[in-house]
């Protein structure tokens, strides 16, 4: 029995990464990533920032936008998948949405953002964990920053090249939160779509 359970355990494992795998081979379109920063979040006396992320319907329909939160020494801290229609606007908070469900406990005050625009599921859900994507293009997302003083700035997010080594980080790290997260790590979805 043992050996019968040690055996599905390695196919399984054998299996997720030649899935991994099937994904680095291939090149994920253009216009998939968007990268940002957080600062100031968590702090007393700072105004709260936002990330905004629109769906621009060039896909012509649903997207899921993979989010990925990370800390100043590059671990993940949270990751989640929100839905975001055509034309629809789906706003988040970095204190309450994306910083305040940390994975390892600390909370942030600075970090990156990762958003990987992705093709909804079959079943029209955007999975709460976003361990395999399928990338999509386009999303275009914005984001406020907390500068010294608590001025507060907004730019676009910047477009960046979504790599295969790049897909299989994010999917990785997210899919290692959900086995060892019991529930920490999963970021919100906000308001909006």
């Amino acid at each position: 029995m043992r050996r019968t359970t040690m055996f599905v355990v390695c196919t399984l494992a054998l299996a997720l990464c030649a899935g991994y795998a099937a994904a680095a081979t291939t090149t994920p379109p253009a216009d998939t990533l968007k990268v940002d920063y957080f600062s100031g979040a968590n702090t007393s006396g700072n105004p709260d920032g936002t990330v905004r992320i629109t769906n621009p319907g060039t896909s012509g329909g649903n997207l899921c936008a993979a989010i990925y939160v990370y800390d100043s020494f590059q671990e993940l801290s949270e990751c989640c998948s929100c839905k975001v229609t055509p034309n629809g606007l789906l706003t988040l908070s970095v204190d309450t949405n994306l910083t305040s469900n940390p994975l390892t406990g600390v909370t942030l005050t600075t970090g990156s953002i990762r958003i990987v625009a992705s093709k909804v599921p079959a079943n029209g859900v955007c999975p709460a964990l976003p361990d395999y994507v399928v990338p999509t293009p386009s999303v275009r997302a914005w984001a406020t920053h907390i500068q010294a003083g608590g001025v507060i700035t907004e730019t676009a997010s910047q477009d960046a090249t979504f790599s295969a080594a790049e897909q299989n980080l994010l999917q990785g790290d997210c899919y290692a939160a959900s086995l060892v997260g019991s529930g920490r790590g999963v970021c919100s979805c906000g308001t909006g779509d």
